[in-house]
């Protein structure tokens, strides 16, 4: 991890790599905000095939961000997702997605984007432990 003015970059070898200038992961303000991924495996670079999949490996490489400082999927609070075709792979990928997160679920946003060559994106923003919510 490095560290400028407070804010903390997360590094993982067990998520894919940035392809521009952005970290992995985040630390700020009492959250860890993860980048937006997509199904790479980090070990092989192999995307799987359909929505599904995709969106295991997908919460499996945030979750590796997570899991570096210390998180996991379950202190997520906000996630955001992006599908390739909103319409046609909501329900499956809605499916995968409910394998990895358990009540209170974080709120969702879930937008239909033009992704490049792969079906789904997602990044998200976690609690970090002993931070309180305002009020």
């Amino acid at each position: 991890m490095s560290e400028h003015h407070g804010i903390q970059a997360v590094r993982t070898g067990g998520a894919p790599r940035p392809a521009g200038a952005y970290s992995q992961g985040v630390v700020a303000g009492g959250f860890l905000f993860t980048a937006g991924f997509g199904p790479q495996d980090p070990g092989t670079g192999e995307i799987p095939e359909g929505v599904a999949d995709q969106t295991r490996q997908v919460l499996r490489n945030v979750g590796a961000v997570l899991a570096e400082h210390g998180l996991s999927l379950r202190d997520a609070v906000k996630v955001t997702a992006h599908l390739q075709h909103l319409k046609r792979d909501f329900a499956a990928y809605d499916a995968a997605y409910q394998e990895f997160f358990e009540e209170p679920c974080p709120v969702r946003t879930t937008v239909g984007s033009d992704l490049m060559d792969i079906l789904v994106e997602i990044d998200v923003v976690a609690l970090l432990p002993g931070t309180r919510a305002p009020g």
